[in-house]
């Protein structure tokens, strides 16, 4: 028995349908390095959004308590001079 000789379309189909499973497996791969990109991005915001909170919260806290600490400081009022005022009747004192 002698081999199966290919004819010139059967080779081109048999090309086409090879290159046609390499694309489709590139494709699945971009697909999933994509999901695990964006899966990756979220994970990294999510950890940076709790730790801002985080921050928040203890900026808040730490001021909270800086505020209970410190001694009230009652502002007395100026003590106000006799301020004389110059009239036609009194001389300004020299």
């Amino acid at each position: 028995m002698s081999p199966m000789r290919k004819t010139a379309g059967q080779k081109a189909a048999a090309t086409r349908k090879r290159n046609a499973a390499k694309r489709q497996a590139a494709a699945k791969k971009a697909a999933s390095t994509r999901k695990h990109r964006a899966a990756g991005k979220k994970a990294a915001k999510t950890r940076t959004r709790r730790a801002a909170a985080r921050t928040a919260a203890a900026t808040r806290t730490r001021k909270k308590e800086a505020a209970l600490t410190q001694p009230v400081q009652v502002q007395e009022p100026p003590a106000s001079e006799a301020q004389v005022r110059a009239t036609p009747e009194t001389s300004i004192p020299e």
